[in-house]
Order: structure tokens, then C-alpha cells, then sequence
């Protein structure tokens, strides 16, 4: 196991990344507002697995892989890029429709929808690998236990998960939640908007790192 002030220092570096504004943000906010607080915590939960995948990934070696050869990552970035359009182009579909009910949350399909999106935002998202690689290189060790290394990524996990399912509770319970949803096609229209703008920006700066 990690000394306690070790683990305290990397919880405290997973909930600032978890916490910065972003994509992520953007996807769990939208659930919300189309499936309820519900379908909120679906997307945050299955975003928690996609990073704990690259957590695992980095504790495990796997991770220097994108050091050694970057076309690898570029692979993942440019396929990162496309679901964030793909993503945007929903949104501005669903910014000219009708907001479902409010309880439409309950439908198998906006889970289903909200579990895939939280996901895939993740995972196809290779900056939390090097994002990992940076921050766990302060905490592993050659000789490090297999159970210190799990610790290091359900600590990653749980601190993801918990903030975004904490986000979609406070927002879908608040009284704010009632006017986004009346004014759900300015929401829309801003989140495809951002995606958008992260996706050239992913794309961008692949280009430049392989020129």
C-alpha cells in the first residue's frame, strides 16, 4: 500500500484533473439535461471505467508505449477527434427537437446512449495516458506490490466516477436544471460548438507533433 501522505498527494492530483473544466464536463452535463440526474451518473460512471483503463494501462508499462511510438497515439487521437464530431453533430441535431420528458431518463436507450458516450470520451482520449504517465511516475516503484498498483488506479477510478456522479445528482436535483432545459438548444448548440473546437484542436496538434 501507499504511505498515507503519498496517496493523499495523488488523490488530491486525480480530483484537480477530474475537476478541470472540459469535455468531459460537457458530456456528463448533457446527459443530465436530457436523461435526468440518472442518466448523469451513467456517463460518469462508464467515463471512470474508460479511465481506469488508461490508469491500469499506465501502472502496467503499457502507457510508454505512446512514448516509444507515437504513431500510436496519433491513431487514437484522430480517432478521439471523429467521435468528438460525431458527438458535436448529435448535439446540434438534438438543439433543433424537442427536449424529451423529463423522465425519459428511465429509457433504455438514453442509458444505454449516456453509458456509451461517458466511455468512449475517455478512452479514445490518449492525453489521459500521458496525463497518468507523468503523474504516476512520482509513486511507482520497480519493486511496487501488485496491491499498491491497484491502489493507484481505483484511487484514479473513484475519484473520477465521484466527482461526475456528484455533478449530475447536485445538477440534476437543482433548480437550475428546469431553465437549461428550457433553453436546451442554446446548450446544444454550445457543446457541439466546443466538441467541435477540441476536435481541431486534437487534430491540430497531432499534425504538428508528427511535421
Amino acid at each position: 500500500m501507499l504511505p498515507f501522505h503519498d496517496w493523499l498527494l495523488l488523490a488530491s492530483i486525480c480530483a484537480l484533473g477530474a475537476m478541470a473544466p472540459g469535455i468531459s464536463l460537457a458530456v456528463v452535463t448533457r446527459h443530465t439535461l436530457h436523461g435526468g440526474h440518472r442518466a448523469g451518473a451513467i456517463a460518469g460512471v462508464t467515463h471512470a471505467l474508460g479511465i481506469g483503463i488508461w490508469a491500469a494501462a499506465t501502472v502496467t508499462g503499457m502507457a510508454i508505449l505512446f512514448h516509444r511510438y507515437p504513431v500510436l497515439e496519433q491513431l487514437f487521437s484522430m480517432a478521439g477527434a471523429l467521435f468528438l464530431l460525431w458527438m458535436a453533430w448529435k448535439s446540434w441535431q438534438a438543439g433543433r427537437a424537442p427536449l424529451p420528458p423529463a423522465d425519459s431518463g428511465e429509457r433504455s436507450s438514453v442509458l444505454h446512449g449516456a453509458a456509451w458516450d461517458g466511455f468512449m470520451v475517455a478512452f479514445l482520449n490518449p492525453k489521459v495516458a500521458l496525463f497518468f504517465l507523468a503523474v504516476f511516475s512520482q509513486f511507482l516503484e520497480a519493486d511496487m506490490s501488485h496491491l499498491a498498483r491497484a491502489q493507484i488506479v481505483l484511487t484514479a477510478m473513484f475519484i473520477d466516477g465521484g466527482w461526475y456522479v456528484l455533478v449530475a445528482i447536485l445538477l440534476g436535483r437543482s433548480r437550475f436544471l428546469p431553465w437549461l432545459r428550457d433553453h436546451h438548444h442554446w446548450v446544444e448548440r454550445a457543446t457541439a460548438v466546443l466538441l467541435v473546437i477540441i476536435a481541431a484542436s486534437v487534430v491540430i496538434n497531432s499534425l504538428i507533433r508528427t511535421a
